[in-house]
């Protein structure tokens, strides 16, 4: 009818350009929110792997020598080209390593060996002065070694050079017997960490006793978990603290792990196990060594065969995977 105003259409309507609109709304609500993930995934990345050692070789270390044996330290050299290994028997043997193209051991050439000297230069008997256990060697060539049963750390300029004993805290006195100073390692500026295989109780940490400038402290401890028991210590080339522990399971054999920890002057953090082994998969692991192989960190482990003849040294290696 002439004066009649049209209204514009509702909802329901079917003409005019506002009944188009509402139709394209989903599809521009799906572009924002992929905008809006896509922008949101640009911003938080997926966090990185889980750093893991990657197994490289085991190598059979075999000697026609009756003193043989019982290796519960080992150090290896930065370029991995020779290597000292300490036995707990208070015996040091050093030398050269063979390594294929691979860098996989293939050989152990020794180039001597000495018998560890107390502090009046005679040789440590086997036994409670010469259970012989952490090896570390400083800078300049210091070779520090920790023992169980007489409870200390004591440092040699050569190998068959007398010991220069560090002073005992009352409370090296006091730790476990055959359970004490198991691990040992130095830090670049010559710091000595070190701590013992037992903390006395399953859920108490193991204390990390520190020598620097001239005195013991013990500034921090590390978790304890399980069966677990400290059994070797390394400074890697990262800074980084490396634990190696033993859980011993009778019959079963032996297990191995390696913790690593961020080190700081407060202590530990950013715990990380690196590999742990199956029951029997290796021999008794006492010893590691940490270095840089080119490619990565590699880590050197060694047995202890506690002379018998129903276990074998093993030398193995892993690399580490970040």
């Amino acid at each position: 009818m002439p004066g009649r105003r049209h209204r514009p259409l509702g909802r329901g309507g079917t003409a005019g350009g506002a009944a188009a609109r509402p139709r394209r709304l989903p599809g521009l609500a799906l572009s924002l929110l992929l905008l809006s993930a896509s922008s949101a995934c640009a911003a938080d990345p997926a966090p990185p792997a889980a750093p893991k050692a990657d197994y490289v070789a085991t190598y059979v270390w075999q000697m026609e020598d009756e003193d043989f044996g019982g290796f519960s330290g080992i150090e290896i050299s930065a370029d991995g080209s020779r290597f000292t290994a300490l036995s707990d028997r208070a015996t040091l043997r050093w030398g050269s390593v063979q390594r294929d193209a691979q860098g996989r051991i293939r050989g152990l050439e020794p180039a001597g060996r000495a018998r560890l000297r107390d502090s009046a230069g005679q040789p440590l008997k086997p036994g409670w002065q010469g259970d012989s256990e952490g090896l570390a060697i400083a800078p300049d060539g210091t070779i520090w070694v920790s023992f169980e049963g007489l409870t200390r750390v004591a440092g040699y300029d050569t190998p068959d050079s007398p010991a220069k004993p560090l002073p005992r805290p009352p409370e090296f006195k006091a730790m476990q017997r055959n359970s004490s100073l198991e691990a040992l390692a130095i830090l670049p500026d010559g710091t000595l960490l070190t701590l013992p295989e037992r903390s006395g109780a399953l859920t108490r940490p193991f204390p990390v006793w520190r020598w620097r400038n001239g005195k013991w402290d013990q500034p921090f401890s590390i978790p304890r978990s399980g069966d677990w028991l400290a059994v070797g210590a390394d400074i890697g080339p990262d800074g980084r603290f490396y634990l190696l522990e033993r859980d011993f399971k009778g019959l079963l054999g032996f297990r191995s792990r390696v913790r690593r920890f961020d080190l700081s002057e407060s202590g530990v953090s950013n715990e990380r196990v690196l590999l742990e082994s199956r029951p029997l998969q290796y021999d008794n692991l006492e010893g590691i060594s940490v270095w840089h192989d080119g490619q990565g960190i590699r880590i050197t482990l060694i047995s202890d065969d506690n002379f018998g003849w129903l276990q074998r040294t093993e030398l193995v290696e892993y690399r580490v995977a970040e």
